[in-house]
């Protein structure tokens, strides 16, 4: 078949049975030694390097446009992500059940890469790490005295005092609505990217790239400008999710530093971190996957396992166990509610927190999607969905628990003097509330700076996995293209973080993931669409 597109060949055969081993790449072109999927590459570079130039270049102007941009997604959108969310949720759960569920990846005799332990722990380091140090203390406090998700009062009353009769409602409404945010509907974004890459990749013989997953539904039209346009937006989209993330680690890592050892917090303070975590980043990217992004990633849950002991066993422990059941309890109690995309009366939840959620974990989906397939060749579906769905959802549960758990009680039992209540609920300092919660923990000082070691490797293994998968992308679908490419993407993930943080700060971040997360959500939607032809051809 001739290529007549100036990119890769199409298989043959039909939409729905594709069976090919053509030599992925094979018409990149590789001007300087590199080997890059022409124009893939050469657009997303070039719109990547005039955002950042542009976005510092004009930082004064371009900061207040940011946060309107965000509020506007948000409040006009929000229908839109909480419906798509829905649905994702759903058709993983009938993948679990259905007679699909047998189908192995990679084929019949496949067999897993990575034992569980290596899986899980490149798993959560790409997908929550980051995100899970900056929002396990915040949120449930948050959603316990400000949000009020389902109209659930404060127990804060505006005199700061506790008005008692609103106490146990709030404490498990606090946890309920965080759960909802980091459980099911997260990780069901990730599986569906996840899933349509590995099957099409390992099963049908197409290249590790997001077009692959439309070849039942565009056909040949994947392999010209219909899967370029594709693939640009999942490079977008994966850069700006992770330039969200390294913000918000950049913020919490600057906090830390500050608390525990006086260093000054401001952006110039950030961009250092920045620049010197990336430095970090290129080092492990140098190194590849077992020797960089496994072994940080198995370093890393083990220190978060161990800080996570800690908080437990420092803390209120029956209680903890106490809130991880009542919130999984409220969870399934008010899943239904949460999810309801129409005549929310708790807009500042729903739009300000759950839209704004559900966008970022679409934006970030290509990255963790993609991550999660390269490390995933061997597990049937049923296995695959399970583990990725359900396991570390319950995680999730278990991490919310302790940490929010801990800081819901620090705030409930004296909230007079509660670091937590003074930064998240008198002033807003995000990035200072976990901190504010190991104050009142015994040896303060060691586990504050380990979790700023955990922010940091967190960071490192985000950036080094993301320019990865940018990297296999832009590269048409190669899983050993030139190091120097990787080196690239990984400078522009820490160039385009800085050049928000300058020019919008945390409003450009999320601004910019939201915009990312929008047009992407079709693509997820389409992708279920290719995953059940794709399984339908599947011997099982």
């Amino acid at each position: 078949m001739t290529d007549t597109t100036g990119s890769l060949p199409p298989p043959e055969g039909p939409a729905d049975i594709i069976e090919t081993d053509f030599e992925v790449g094979q018409h990149n072109i590789r001007p300087f030694g590199l080997d890059i999927h022409n124009p893939v590459f050469l657009i997303s570079g070039i719109l990547v390097v005039a955002f950042v130039i542009l976005t510092l270049a004009f930082q004064n102007d371009l900061g207040p446009a940011f946060g309107e941009l965000r509020s506007w997604l948000t409040s006009t959108l929000d229908w839109f992500f909480l419906i798509s969310a829905n649905i994702f949720v759903i058709f993983c759960l009938f993948l679990i059940v259905s007679p699909w569920g047998s189908v192995r990846l990679g084929g019949r005799d496949a067999t897993p890469d990575f034992t569980y332990t290596g899986w899980f722990a490149m798993l959560f380091a790409a997908g929550m790490g980051i995100g899970l140090m900056f929002f396990g203390v915040l949120e449930p406090v948050y959603h316990m005295a400000i949000s009020q998700p389902l109209g659930v009062p404060s127990p804060i009353g505006e005199d700061g005092q506790l008005i008692p009769e609103n106490v146990d409602a709030a404490r498990q409404m606090g946890l309920t609505a965080t759960i909802f945010h980091w459980a099911l509907h997260p990780w069901a974004i990730y599986a569906i990217v996840a899933l349509s890459l590995a099957l099409f990749t390992y099963n049908k013989g197409l290249p590790l790239t997001i077009r692959s997953a439309f070849y039942p539904i565009f056909g040949e039209k994947v392999w010209g400008w219909t899967g370029h346009v594709i693939d640009i937006l999942a490079v977008l989209a994966t850069l700006f999710g992770l330039a969200t993330s390294l913000g918000f680690g950049a913020q919490q890592a600057n906090a830390g530093l500050g608390y525990v050892f006086g260093v000054p917090i401001g952006t110039t303070v950030q961009v250092v971190l920045i620049v010197g975590i990336t430095a970090i980043a290129l080092i492990s990217v140098l190194r590849g996957l077992d020797g960089g992004v496994k072994v940080l990633s198995e370093i890393n849950m083990g220190i978060a396992a161990l800080l996570l002991l800690f908080v437990l066993i420092a803390g209120p422990t029956m209680t903890i166990f106490s809130d991880f059941f009542s919130g999984l309890a409220g969870y399934a109690t008010d899943l239904v509610a949460l999810s309801n995309p129409f005549g929310r009366e708790d807009t500042g939840y729903s739009q300000g927190w759950t839209s704004f959620y559900w966008a970022w974990w679409i934006s970030w989906s290509p990255f963790v999607g993609m991550f999660i397939a390269r490390v995933s060749r061997g597990r049937t579906v049923r296995e695959f969905i399970i583990c990725v769905l359900i396991i570390p959802s319950l995680v999730c549960v278990l991490w919310m628990a302790v940490f929010g758990g801990v800081a819901i009680d620090q705030v409930l039992s004296d909230p007079v003097n509660s670091a937590v209540k003074a930064n998240v609920i008198d002033s807003y300092k995000p990035e200072l509330s976990l901190f504010a919660m190991l104050e009142g923990l015994p040896l303060t000082a060691i586990t504050s700076t380990i979790g700023i070691v955990l922010v940091i490797v967190f960071f490192v293994t985000s950036s080094d996995s993301g320019s990865l998968v940018i990297d296999t992308i832009t590269a048409g679908g190669k899983i050993d293209a030139p190091v120097s490419q990787r080196v690239f993407w990984c400078t522009f993930e820490g160039l385009v973080a800085i050049a928000l943080l300058v020019g919008g700060g945390l409003a450009a971040l999320q601004a910019m993931a939201i915009s990312t997360g929008f047009p992407f959500t079709i693509v997820l939607l389409l992708g279920c669409v290719a995953i059940v032809k794709g399984l339908r051809s599947e011997p099982r």
